[in-house]
């Protein structure tokens, strides 16, 4: 049975990749991705996982849409097109703390918007108040 804790973090990570694919649409510059994105509650942000998104591969690959926090440093220009595969997932939990959680979907971008291809269901028991 999971904890309170478990549950709070799942569906925080939850409620950011849900909240970050549906802001996703052709012509979006990776700096308006960044800046449209949900942010992840002040606790979680020093542990967050490098990107917001990212392309398919091995790891982190093209394009990766980065935090606001890491943007100044990190982040380049770009736009979003049709047919661009992305990873938007998250990773959330303190520092210190000791559960954690990691979610993340594959998308392709639409001419119209973007489409899951993720058809792996969550964890309907984790999302339940």
């Amino acid at each position: 049975m999971p904890s309170a804790e478990q549950k709070h973090l799942y569906q925080v990570a939850y409620e950011h990749i849900q909240h970050n694919m549906t802001i996703l649409k052709p012509g979006m510059t990776f700096e308006e991705v960044t800046k449209s994105g949900l942010l992840l509650p002040e606790e979680y942000r020093a542990q967050r996982y490098g990107v917001m998104m990212h392309g398919v591969g091995l790891c982190d690959e093209y394009p990766s849409i980065r935090y606001p926090e890491d943007l100044e440093c990190h982040g380049y220009s770009g736009v979003l097109e049709p047919g661009m595969a992305l990873c938007v997932e998250a990773y959330v939990g303190r520092v210190g703390g000791k559960n954690g959680v990691k979610l993340e979907d594959q998308i392709i971008i639409t001419d119209t918007g973007f489409e899951n291809l993720t058809n792996y269901p969550f964890e309907a028991a984790l999302l339940a108040n």
